[in-house]
């Protein structure tokens, strides 16, 4: 019992999550729908709770349950971006789901159980943990995704999500089992300590493994080739959802991937770095090109998402520790810039109706100046615009690419985020110079309007209190490379 006690403790953050998201589901089977507004409120204290905790862990790194699960820098970093996003996503659903008639209290437990399965991604040290964490985070997504059950839209995207995401788990699965037939091991550990006393190259087995490990982990972050089921469902799920989708699973599994590739398989640099080049690449081409077209800023966002997973992999393919703060310090920016974009979508409503055509934006300047100006300042953020929050992330990913010498890599990722700004200052264009729309209905709401105040202070002002944050992802990164 007492080897067992500081275990315990250092995995207090999960065990407050699958708590709490048990008796909170105990409770909306006992009292129904009239328990969604209190029970909503209880799961974002839960991750609050679970966000505290984890920071009261001290630790710089420790493993625990023979290895399987690990408790570092890195991990607290990412995990309370993640549990800030499922908050987030939870308060902005709100009002949401009571207009739209589907507040249930499943909803806020299901994203309770889908953060539990993130904690779980972003802490694994063994390949069946890591797919253990992975699929109890997927179970829960593909529910809400299809939450609107009266809307085929809604049903659709979660049809699309779930089969789509089932072959990716099976591709990872199968790289999993290659990689264990031909090393020996699906231990973290074990698998670095194989590859760098290795004196020859490693098998052939190993190679395909690890290329069917990445392309199933590519898929959780949306990374082209593997993005086609992004655009439909964040378009068909419900917005509230959307939003969580481009959220907190997105910094998870990105910080998965990162754990992945630095951990276990860093030996093998020479051979993965090519594949991520190609995919990055590959995202910021598809997420600058294709988002120029869309009318719906749904899916325009989901294109938006997918070059932004291509800027972040930049950081990775520089394969060094500023790479990997480059990509913490993104992912963070990233986080707020997309909290506040959605809220603003959210507030997108006509006649007690969703909208959501780029068109119906026109002469928002005139209508409601102050969410033109907010989102004015989230789009010139994700266009890259000094001295917004948005230019320092691309920034680092960006000096990490050229100290590593990938100059190639550094000038398409400049010229991708060019492109990327003609559609994001098509929508300033729109707000500020487009002959007036129909007004959107009022008030945007309480709580929508204090996350939008405080994401635009934070864009704006990242430049005065960045240092922190810079200071946190050095830490993070500087863990991985050390074990």
């Amino acid at each position: 019992m007492t080897s067992v006690l500081p275990e315990l403790t250092l995995i207090l953050p999960e065990l407050i999550l699958v708590c709490g998201a048990m008796a909170l589901l105990m409770v909306g089977v006992f009292t129904g729908d009239r328990s969604y507004h209190s029970v909503s409120w209880i799961s974002v204290f839960v991750i609050v709770g679970a966000g505290i905790a984890a920071s009261a862990t001290t630790e710089l790194r420790t493993t625990l349950f023979g290895d399987q699960f690990v408790v570092d820098a890195f991990g607290h970093f990412m995990k309370w971006l993640v549990f800030i996003g499922s908050a987030l996503a939870i308060v902005m659903s709100f009002g949401y789901n009571r207009r739209e008639q589907i507040g249930r209290p499943e909803y806020p437990i299901l994203i309770v159980f889908a953060t539990l399965g993130m904690s779980m991604m972003i802490s694994a040290n063994d390949l069946i943990s890591l797919y253990v964490g992975l699929e109890l985070q997927s179970l829960a997504l593909y529910v809400i995704a299809a939450f609107r059950r009266d809307s085929a839209r809604s049903s659709e995207a979660g049809l699309k999500y779930f089969v789509l995401g089932a072959l990716s788990s099976g591709m990872l699965l199968y790289g999993c089992s290659m990689v264990y037939g031909f090393a020996g091991s699906t231990n973290f550990e074990t698998l670095a300590g194989l590859f760098s006393s290795a004196d020859t190259a490693p098998e052939i087995g190993v190679i395909v493994g690890l290329v069917f490990v990445i392309a199933g982990l590519a898929f959780k972050i949306s990374a082209v080739p593997f993005h086609m089921w992004t655009p439909d469902v964040y378009q068909g799920a419900p917005t509230p959802v959307t939003a969580f989708f481009a959220i907190a699973p997105k910094v998870a599994a990105m910080a998965l991937f990162v754990r992945v590739l630095v951990g276990p398989f860093f030996d093998l640099f020479q051979e993965w770095q090519q594949v991520v080049v190609f995919i990055s690449i590959l995202s910021m081409v598809l997420g600058s090109l294709a988002a120029i077209w869309q009318t719906n800023i749904k899916r325009l966002l989901a294109y938006s998402s997918i070059g932004h997973v291509g800027f972040a992999l930049v950081g990775l393919a520089a394969g060094s520790t500023d790479g990997v703060r480059g990509i913490a310090i993104y992912m963070a920016v990233y986080l707020v810039m997309t909290a506040g974009t959605f809220c603003c979508v959210l507030a997108m409503r006509q006649n007690g109706r969703m909208v959501e055509d780029l068109t119906d934006l026109a002469g928002l300047s005139r209508n409601a100046p102050l969410m033109a100006l907010a989102l004015a300042i989230f789009m010139f953020s994700m266009a890259g615009i000094p001295p917004l929050a948005g230019f320092f992330s691309k920034l680092y990913v960006f000096l990490a690419a050229v100290d590593a010498g990938l100059y190639t890599l550094a000038v398409i990722g400049v010229l991708t985020s060019v492109v990327s700004a003609f559609y994001y200052l098509r929508i300033v264009k729109i707000m500020y110079f487009d002959e007036p729309a129909e007004a959107f209905d009022r008030p945007m709401g309480r709580s929508l309007a204090a996350i939008v105040t405080v994401s635009s202070v934070l864009v704006v002002a990242f430049i005065a209190f960045q240092t922190p944050i810079v200071r946190a992802a050095e830490v993070a990164a500087a863990v991985l490379f050390f074990s």
